[in-house]
Parts: structure tokens; C-alpha cells; sequence
């Protein structure tokens, strides 16, 4: 397999160099890509050709184009990001070997990552409705100058659709609108969004809903594995109001994976002079009860139990997501700054958790409210060489955590402990950032930029029947900063290199450091005040050619040192390894900082248009990560396979059609970070077998108004599962879209 990663490493770098030799003709046009503004790495749009770091943009055109399910599988069909699935409703971003509350979601431009994202797997980001988007942008590596905690691996930063203003004195309206049906999950998707506005006041409304069935995985062997694996063969049904095992008819059926969502999106915009605009933006998102299928699969604890399976339910409540945000922007200022925003927003977020035992009466519902308050201030001034960038941003989180115990033959409820503290939990962050860019002439530019902050976090246990511990106040304040410094070389003929040096950082969250729960029989989880921020050390390299609109192609390498990770360990609490917790004897374990690893890896992308309708683009990313130990390194958790994908579109008249590939390598047991993330339990024997799959899409545009898009994902109904993922993936899926603009 590693002469396959070498082999595909070297036929991805050499690929450009017979592309250019057949489009030599373009080695005189402009380099117009290069000219690309982005506004991820600065907040405020510059062009990628004086941005050090790697970035993967996407339009709304290729948000179209795409056509996918949600935002998690969008960003899994670039073959740059990888994605992992613990049921149909989920999706956890990996970037660079780091995954969950190490990667920073962002939505126009307020931090989505609140004081409860975990370490494990999160879904978070299918909350978000990417037909509202006007664009996304993934900041690949280390971006906490800019950003502050969590954006270890990077950034994903969604902005949705800006009002537009009519440039005349008629009002102006713009309508779009689809709809989606796929076979798979008996999809059914509806969208809509308006624009409105006159020359001072603009309006953009969207409304989005879904609905999904049962996810069919495929059906055929994988030919990359010698066997079929993770079949749906049992699921718990209520008989005669008894928990009972079932026969599945159709083990390919992946039954209670199902689930809907809709989204709401709306935005005013106030032009107050030429140079001045107010806005204001609420978003909406909510669904229903979501199955957490991986551990509705889960076996029985002993083999001799006539139950078979562990769970008779398990599923996340409605996830709720409220977004309220004021932005005012300034411009062309006759100031010292010529670019001013100022941002204050609310946050409130519901998620619940909810678990019955296999012939158990007792149903668990553990419920969390979160709110977060935010304000940033980001300030620009842009002379002849030089642009420098400050700013200052806040949020303060609280969190609510409640539960109850629901006896479902009875209707009686009872206490149960919380997943977190009961009583008052808060976190504080506030810093303060500078950005600078140094263009020192055509060919080199100077990047550097400081942050320094502060992180304070109260949590406090009301009810103690529960948790015998000698204390139930938890405090702590952390110090913190990071800083980058970078240089990047433009070239005439179209090359660029860059080169960049910087240091990340993610504060404990109250997830980290307050949740005290049992963990298993006889063992307990414990906080420990004692935690530091987890931080890295990055270096990255970026080599990239661009050729007019011929060729692009970008390659990226980086080396992450990653120092104080937080692993849960044995832990000594006043002196002594175990307590009494509920009558007996319990093992004490708490979260600390005992791991120190390194990470590095590669990507690279390809983009050549042969002629004005035929373009060709293969991606392809490797990563390699180790915990570094006294003798014998391990492997990292959350290391997603070497993953490529290779896109093929041709264009004739309204006709547009597309075949894509994707394929992702082993993931050898030997690979895997037991007992950590990487859920062994939910791969084979072996570990994750290599898998690949082909996709076709056919769109005809019938006139300006009216668009039609069909396809066909997973075409030989291939039988696979990503890897640390706990549901298979989709099999055939045949879906059809009609789209309106007007």
C-alpha cells in the first residue's frame, strides 16, 4: 500500500509538467487565478496570491454543482476534507489530522464553537444550510492569530448570501428556488430564498427543508475487501409493550438512521451613506430526534444475553441553533484605518442526549442550553506596501445542563445525574490580534501577526447526592497567545512558493475539564483543574503553479508538533486512586495533559482546462500522525487514510456533464489509536478497507429560469464505510433536482 501512496504521490506531481508541455500556448496569458480574493486567512479580502496558507473555496455556482445532502458531505466531495459519520445526521470535519472542537466553524464571521464541543465526534456542522451560502472557505492548519482557540487543523468559515441593493431607483428581486429527491434515504429537499432591495434597504430570506429516510449502504462487495461487513441484520421493536429482537429482512436497510431538518436564513442590510452599511442577521435551524445508529448496533455486554443488543433507544434530541448578529462596516474611511467592522451577536444552541437499555423501563434524557454572547472589533489600514490588521474579540458562554429519568410504563420520572455540572457554568474568552502584510515588491512579500488573550471558566455542582466529591466549585484562567510569520514569492511566469511558521492553541473547555460522569461500572471521571491549553507548532510549505486559466495547481506539506493534548488517564485524587461513588469502590480518572505527537503530511490539486469545455482536477491529501512515547511511537487518533478524487466535466451547449472518483486507502488496525477515537469496534478485524466509487452528474439548462440536474452517486453499489465511522456509507443513489431563478 505504501508503494500505491509513493506511486500516486509521484504521478500527482509529475501530471502538470506534461499538462503544461501540451498547453505551452498559455505560458504568456495572465496569471488571473492568483488574483482571487479570499477573506478566511485575513477577515478581511485579499488576494491568494499574498496568503501563505493553504485555502479550499468554494462558490455558490460549485455549491450547485455539488449537489449534496448537506454541508459535511460538501465538503467531503472536494476529497480534501475528510468527513466521519456515527449515524445519518452527522458529520465530523478532520483537517490535517485533527478533528472535532481542534477544527473552528465559523459562520459569518461568529465563532460557532461553544464551551461543550467535544474532542470525539460532533455533527455541529450539519446545523448550518449550505443553499444559503454565497461561499465557504477552509483555512487548512493552525489560524489561532486570527481566530483565537480550537482552529488547530483550521478554519471553516461559511458566509451566507449578502443582500443586494438595486443599482438604479426600481426595486430589485431576485428568486431562486429547488428541489431535490434521492433514492438512497428517499430524500426529499426543498428550498427557497429571496433578495429584495431598493437603493438603501435590502433583504434576503431563505428557507430550507429535508427530510431523510433510512440510509441503504451498498450492496455489493467491496472489491477492495474480501468479504461483506456491518450489515443491519437486528433491531429492538416494541412488542406487546416488550423490548424484542427483530429479524432485519434487509440487512443493507440501515433501520432508525432516519431523520429531518429545516433551516431559516434572514438578513437586512441598511446603507447609511456610500461608505457605511448596517446589518442584521438571524439564523434558525432545528430538527427532529436524530438516532445515534452507531450505538444502536452495539452488542449486548455478555455473549449469553438473550438481548443481542445494548440499546433499545439511543438518539440526539432536536438540535436547535438560534444565530442574532449586528455588523456595521465602514470603508474608504479618511482616517488612520480605512476599513472598519464591528460585530455584537447571540448564540443559543439545545442539544439532548436520550438512552434506554435493552429491556430496561428507565429512558435517560440528558439536555444542555447553551448561550454565548460575542463582540469583535477588526480595524484595516492599507498603505503603498503594507496592510495591518487589528482587532479585538469576546464571548462569554453559560450552560444549562439538566436531566431526568422517564419510566416509560409508568410515565414516572425521577433524578438523574448531568452530563455537566448542574449548577453554574460559564466560560470567558477576550483577546486581542494584529495581522500584518509586508509587500516589499512584486516578487516578496512578509506576513506576522500576534494574539494575546485570556480564558476564564466557572463551573459549579448544585446537587452533590450524586457526586460525593469534597468539592463542587471549579475554576480556572489561562494565559494565552499565539503568532505566525511568513514569507511568500510571487513569480512571473506564474509560480509561488511561501513558506510559514506559527503556533496554535485550544483552551479546556467545560467539556474538558467539568463533565463528571461514570464512565463504566466501577470507574469515574473526576475534573482536574490542573489542565493547560493543548498547543502546536506548525511549519508548512506551499509550492504552486498557476498558468492563466489553463492550469492550477497547488501543493501544500506541513509539520505539526502538538504538545499538552488532553488524553483521559489514571488520576490521584487527594492521594488516592479510587473513591466511593454509589456503594462501592470506583477507579478515578480525569483528563490531563500526558501527550505530546507530531503530525505531517501533504496535499496537492489539480486543476487543467484542455480546451473552453473540457477541465480535468484531481486532488489528493496524505497524512501520517504518531504519539510520541519513551520507546516506541503509536499512532495518533483521528488520522483520516491517504484519500484522492479525480473530477471530469465537459460542457456542450445547456448540457454539462461530470464523472468523479473517489477513493480512500487502508486504514490497517495496526493504524489505529486503540481505545481512543478511531472506534475499532465499528471497523474489521483487519481495520477500514480501502474503498472506491464513481459518480456521474448530467445538468441541461432549459433557459435562464429553469435547470435540471440528475445523477448517480456510489454507481456499482459498492458495499463501505469511512473510516472511525459507525454507519456505513450510502450505496446507489439516483437523484434528480429542478432549479428556478428568476
Amino acid at each position: 500500500m505504501r508503494f500505491i501512496y509513493k506511486t500516486a504521490f509521484v504521478v500527482t506531481l509529475l501530471f502538470p509538467y506534461f499538462a503544461v508541455a501540451q498547453t505551452k500556448n498559455a505560458t504568456k496569458d495572465t496569471v488571473s487565478f492568483l488574483d482571487e480574493f479570499v477573506i478566511t486567512a485575513n477577515k478581511f479580502p485579499e488576494k491568494k496570491k499574498y496568503i501563505a496558507q493553504q485555502i479550499l473555496s468554494l462558490s455558490a455556482k460549485d455549491i450547485a454543482i455539488a449537489n449534496a445532502q448537506n454541508t459535511a458531505d460538501l465538503l467531503a466531495s472536494t476529497g480534501s476534507v475528510f468527513i466521519q459519520k456515527s449515524q445519518l445526521g452527522g458529520g465530523s470535519v478532520t483537517l490535517r489530522g485533527f478533528e472535532a472542537n481542534r477544527n473552528l466553524l465559523v459562520i459569518d464571521g461568529v465563532r460557532m464553537n461553544n464551551l461543550i464541543y467535544r474532542s470525539g465526534h460532533l455533527q455541529n456542522i450539519i446545523t448550518t444550510d449550505q443553499s444559503s451560502f454565497d461561499r465557504i472557505e477552509v483555512l487548512f492548519g493552525s489560524a489561532s492569530t486570527m481566530y483565537g482557540s480550537d482552529a488547530l487543523g483550521g478554519v471553516i468559515a461559511m458566509y451566507t448570501k449578502k443582500p443586494l441593493f438595486s443599482l438604479n431607483d426600481k426595486k430589485q428581486m431576485e428568486l431562486n428556488a429547488f428541489s431535490r429527491y434521492g433514492t438512497v434515504d428517499n430524500e426529499i429537499t426543498a428550498h427557497v430564498d429571496v433578495n429584495t432591495g431598493n437603493q438603501k434597504l435590502a433583504s434576503f430570506t431563505s428557507l430550507s427543508f429535508s427530510s431523510f429516510g433510512d440510509l441503504k449502504s451498498g450492496r455489493n462487495k467491496n472489491p477492495f475487501y474480501d468479504g461483506i461487513y456491518s450489515e443491519r441484520n437486528y433491531y429492538v421493536g416494541r412488542v406487546n409493550n416488550k423490548d424484542t429482537l427483530i429479524k432485519n429482512p434487509k440487512p443493507y436497510l440501515q433501520l432508525n438512521s432516519n431523520y429531518h431538518q429545516y433551516d431559516i436564513v434572514q438578513k437586512f442590510l441598511l446603507k447609511a451613506s456610500a461608505n457605511k452599511e448596517h446589518g442584521l442577521n438571524l439564523q434558525f435551524s432545528n430538527s427532529s430526534d436524530v438516532p445515534r445508529y452507531d450505538r444502536l448496533t452495539d452488542p449486548a455486554p455478555t455473549v449469553s444475553s438473550a438481548a443481542g443488543l445494548k440499546y433499545a433507544s439511543w438518539y440526539y434530541g432536536p438540535q436547535t441553533r438560534l444565530l442574532a448578529a449586528y455588523d456595521f462596516n465602514q470603508k474608504n474611511t479618511n482616517g488612520f484605518f480605512q476599513q472598519i467592522h464591528y460585530s455584537i451577536n447571540y448564540q443559543h444552541v439545545e442539544e439532548s442526549r436520550h438512552t434506554r437499555k435493552f429491556n430496561s423501563s428507565d429512558l435517560q434524557n440528558r439536555n444542555e442550553k447553551v448561550n454565548v454572547w460575542g463582540a469583535n472589533l477588526d480595524i484595516n489600514r492599507k498603505t503603498n506596501q503594507h496592510e495591518l490588521r487589528i482587532g479585538i474579540d469576546a464571548q462569554y458562554n453559560t450552560l444549562q445542563s439538566t436531566a431526568d429519568q422517564l419510566n416509560i410504563n409508568t410515565g414516572e420520572t425521577s433524578k438523574l445525574d448531568t452530563r455537566y455540572p448542574d449548577g453554574k457554568n460559564n466560560m470567558l474568552n477576550v483577546a486581542t490580534y494584529y495581522s500584518h502584510t509586508w509587500k516589499k515588491n512584486k516578487t516578496v512579500t512578509f506576513t506576522d501577526g500576534l494574539r494575546v488573550g485570556v480564558s476564564n471558566l466557572h463551573s459549579t455542582i448544585a446537587d452533590t447526592s450524586f457526586f460525593r466529591l469534597p468539592y463542587n466549585v471549579i475554576n480556572q484562567k489561562n494565559i494565552v497567545f499565539s503568532d505566525n510569520v511568513g514569507v511568500i514569492l510571487n513569480y512571473r511566469n506564474g509560480w509561488k512558493n511561501s513558506f510559514q511558521f506559527s503556533t496554535g492553541f485550544r483552551v479546556p473547555n467545560i467539556d474538558d475539564l467539568s463533565k463528571i460522569f461514570e464512565s463504566a461500572p466501577g470507574v469515574i471521571i473526576v475534573p482536574n483543574d490542573q489542565l493547560k491549553p493543548e498547543k502546536t507548532i506548525t511549519f508548512e510549505t506551499g509550492i504552486s503553479k498557476y498558468s492563466s486559466n489553463k492550469l492550477n495547481w497547488e501543493n501544500n506539506f506541513y509539520y505539526t508538533r502538538f504538545f499538552d493534548a488532553i488524553v483521559t488517564r489514571p488520576f490521584n485524587y487527594n492521594g488516592k486512586d479510587s473513591i466511593n461513588y454509589d456503594g462501592s469502590m470506583s477507579q478515578v480518572l480525569a483528563n490531563q495533559n500526558q501527550r505530546n505527537a507530531f503530525i505531517y503530511g501533504f496535499s496537492s490539486n489539480l486543476k487543467i482546462n484542455f480546451t473552453r469545455n473540457f477541465d480535468l482536477s484531481i486532488a489528493a491529501t496524505y497524512t501520517r500522525g504518531e504519539i510520541v512515547t519513551d520507546s516506541v511511537n503509536t499512532p495518533l487518533d483521528h488520522i483520516p487514510p491517504f484519500m484522492t478524487n479525480l473530477q471530469a466535466n465537459y460542457q456542450y451547449q445547456k448540457w454539462r456533464f461530470g464523472f468523479i472518483v473517489n477513493y480512500n486507502g487502508w486504514k490497517r488496525i495496526a493504524d489505529y489509536c486503540l481505545n481512543g477515537e478511531d472506534n475499532e469496534q465499528y471497523a474489521t478485524s483487519e481495520g477500514m478497507p480501502a474503498w472506491a466509487i464513481a459518480n456521474f452528474r448530467a445538468s441541461y439548462k432549459f433557459n435562464k429560469i429553469l435547470h435540471v440536474q440528475v445523477g448517480i452517486d456510489n454507481i456499482f453499489d459498492t458495499q463501505y464505510r469511512t473510516f472511525a465511522s459507525g454507519i456505513n456509507a450510502a450505496g446507489r443513489n439516483i437523484f434528480v433536482s429542478l432549479r428556478f431563478h428568476h
